[in-house]
């Protein structure tokens, strides 16, 4: 069987695909990180080796296995050497405080906790729970090169990996995603051409944003080309270095490449498929990206626990960038008030959604996995997206704000959004937020922050009178705040929680 007919089969694992690459286009580019590069067969061949020593380690099948690391192709090893040995893959942010860490290896369940150099000394002396092993030192660990892995039997519905949520509401949770939700975003990314991709990945590997596009170039037998901490400027000379042809970024990612003084200096004429998600995606952002940066701009709109998504192509539709684009196919989306009914048409209501791709559950929390679905009159299992919306006459999405995000002053709902938006516009504004606070006399207030472009002028007292001038009595802020930068999680979300434990720890 070659890669192209288990492609088109109905099911297949990524480990399968691997083996297959690696015998059809061995020589050929896998992975390259900061450092060197790995062919197919050598890619294959060290998640073998993986495996084996998982399986010699008596790690037993459907066994979590925790990585702590920055992305490198010995990452890679680890994630896909878990998943053909039939464990999960639990990548972790190194990011996260050592407590944090440590309590997510904890809940993962795992006994082996691979760790890259600066995780190790970020976590000595702490109760794991699981035996750390150096990613740095992964030839000694490996058995030795003529090993092979116990083939083993992966159903559909075992789990291929745990994210763990970002954790911008509180603890953050294992998300488990099954072999056959991974399997869906591969095989049904035919038209995306990632067979022949150079795709850039900036984002980690702990992250559902990375996977959805980082999973389908190597399971189609492209290349990808890793990134250990990002830079805009840097970004674009590997781009031009490497001639990228995909990527997926993150609002602010762009965001920073765009503002990059000789942007347009560079040869970024190979890309094909550019790809934002995770985060709020202004219009004229989107509209700059269209205008400067070559290649097919599209913006996904979804979840980690896999409800539902919509997908709109900037490129096809700039009128409608205000938006994130209709449910895509096989996806449902519906929309229902605080009683959990669904809302009339027209009408705005929490979004909740369902596809082929939606998570098995959150790990070991079974009331959390409950709250977090809705059922329809008929039982069908729907999953709730935390999001505000509306649907304009063609069917289009149009997102008004995270639910838990929404201000209620004097009995007014408040989006954020529209008043980050507005700030947004002022020349002098690089980047803004607005959060709500307690307030004695409105039960809550929107407070605003903004980081200053560079060379701006002006405070925030007098930014503070430009924007109460600009929108209505009833969405005026009652404070606002310049600060150098928002405090953001690594894929881009602004951690709105910091900064609203921030202003009320400063206020008590």
């Amino acid at each position: 069987m070659t890669a192209a007919d288990l492609l088109a089969s109905d099911f297949a694992t990524l480990p399968d695909l691997l083996r297959l690459h690696a015998a059809e286009r061995g020589a050929k580019t896998a992975v390259a990180d900061d450092h060197r590069e790995v062919d197919y067969a050598t890619l294959d061949h060290l998640t073998d080796r993986f495996a084996a020593g998982l399986q010699q380690g008596g790690v037993a099948q459907g066994t979590a296995v925790a990585i702590v690391a920055h992305p490198s192709v010995e990452q890679v090893v680890a994630y896909f050497g878990a998943v053909r040995a039939g464990c999960l893959a639990a990548p972790i942010a190194p990011s996260a405080t050592p407590d944090q860490i440590a309590a997510m290896i904890r809940d993962s369940g795992a006994t082996l906790a691979f760790l890259d150099g600066p995780a190790a000394a970020a976590l000595a002396g702490r109760d794991l729970a699981a035996r750390p092993v150096m990613l740095g030192d992964l030839e000694a660990w490996l058995p030795p090169a003529h090993t092979r892995a116990a083939p083993v039997v992966i159903r559909p519905e075992d789990g291929f990996n745990i994210i763990y949520s970002s954790g911008t509401t509180g603890t953050p949770k294992g998300i488990v995603q099954s072999h056959a939700m991974r399997w869906a975003h591969i095989s049904r990314n035919t038209a995306a051409g990632f067979g022949d991709a150079v795709t850039m990945i900036a984002t980690p590997l702990y992250s559902n944003t990375t996977l959805v596009s980082f999973l389908p170039t190597l399971g189609w037998g492209g290349t990808a080309v890793v990134m250990g901490k990002f830079d805009a400027r840097r970004y674009l000379e590997l781009a031009e270095r490497h001639r990228a042809t995909h990527t997926m970024l993150v609002p602010v990612q762009y965001q920073r490449i765009m503002a990059v003084p000789d942007f347009d200096r560079f040869d970024l004429s190979s890309f094909r498929f550019k790809t934002c998600t995770s985060a709020p995606f202004s219009p004229a952002l989107k509209a700059d990206i269209v205008a400067r940066w070559p290649g097919l701009l599209v913006e996904y709109y979804g979840m980690t626990e896999g409800g539902a998504s919509c997908a709109l192509n900037c490129t096809a539709y700039p009128d409608k960038l205000h938006t994130v684009g209709p449910p895509m196919p096989g996806h449902e989306v519906r929309l229902i008030d605080d009683d959990g009914r669904e809302v009339a048409p027209g009408g705005t209501g929490e979004v909740v959604g369902r596809s082929p791709t939606m998570m098995t559950g959150y790990h070991g929390r079974e009331t959390a996995t409950r709250d977090a679905e809705w059922r329809d009159a008929k039982g069908t299992r729907f999953i709730r997206h935390g999001d505000v919306g509306r649907f304009d006459e063609d069917g289009f999405l149009i997102l008004m704000d995270r639910k838990k995000d929404l201000i209620i002053s004097g009995g007014y709902n408040i989006y954020p959004s529209d008043l980050e938006a507005v700030l947004l516009r002022h020349p002098a504004v690089a980047d803004a937020t607005v959060i709500g606070v307690p307030s004695d006399a409105w039960g809550e207030t929107p407070v605003g922050f903004y980081v200053a472009r560079d060379g701006a002028t002006g405070d925030a007292e007098a930014m503070l009178a430009w924007f109460n001038g600009e929108v209505g009595k009833t969405q005026r802020l009652s404070a606002l705040h310049q600060t150098d930068e928002l405090p953001r999680s690594a894929i881009g979300k602004v951690l709105k929680r910091e900064l609203r434990d921030r202003l009320l720890g400063a206020a008590a």
